[in-house]
């Protein structure tokens, strides 16, 4: 399992401390960029993004809930993430959109939102390097996991094993110590977590979630 802090549910008037804290105990950092327009919410950008790049070596997962993804994605290139994940549902180009991603040497990820069948992405699963499930509607916190998100993830590792492929997948949403473990032995491989993480002791969260999985 990768983890993948989600930074805007943190205590963002205490970060220095919290990076500290994250460092060399997750994988990731989960970017959400909300424009306000693809989502109800805004968040931050390419500005907030160099603050927190400067504080920390923890690679960046940039997860872009915005209209338009083609102007946003070059935004990020100079962070070198380790992925840049735009949303199947803001795009008539995912494929040529991926592809600008993968030429940086950054991995091109696509997002789906719960009513978004994975059917949708099999014409061109072999041109991604990460699928990112929704397992809550975007673009806000404290929802509950949508239980049909667990079939979503089975469904799309079978494919992925069917066509012989590596995409990685990433779930994100109402991810809890009392869920975790289905949603990994479904087929997950990277976890977005919010206030499962920095609800609490981060410390102690950190240990209790890697242990269960």
């Amino acid at each position: 399992m990768m983890l993948s802090p989600s930074i805007l549910a943190s205590d963002l008037t205490d970060l220095k401390n919290i990076l500290h804290l994250l460092e060399n105990q997750v994988e990731l950092l989960h970017l959400d960029i909300m424009d306000g327009h693809f989502v109800p919410t805004l968040s931050f950008g390419e500005v907030y993004a160099n603050v927190l790049r400067q504080h920390t070596k923890i690679p960046f997962d940039v997860h872009l809930m915005v209209q338009n993804p083609e102007k946003e994605v070059p935004k990020y290139f100079d962070f070198n993430p380790f992925v840049i994940t735009f949303h199947y549902e803001a795009t008539h180009f995912p494929v040529r959109l991926a592809n600008e991603i993968k030429k940086k040497n950054i991995k091109a990820g696509i997002s789906i939102n719960p009513k978004t069948p994975i059917e949708h992405l099999e014409p061109f699963l072999e041109d991604i390097d990460l699928v990112l499930i929704m397992s809550v509607e975007p673009g806000f916190y404290g929802q509950k996991l949508i239980p049909s998100s667990i079939q979503k993830i089975s469904k799309l590792k079978e494919l992925i094993l069917n066509k012989n492929l590596k995409t990685l997948i990433e779930v994100d949403g109402g991810i809890t110590e009392n869920n975790i473990k289905k949603i990994l032995d479904a087929g997950a491989d990277i976890i977005v977590a919010g206030s499962a993480i920095f609800k609490g002791n981060i410390q102690d969260n950190l240990k209790k979630l890697k242990w269960i999985s």
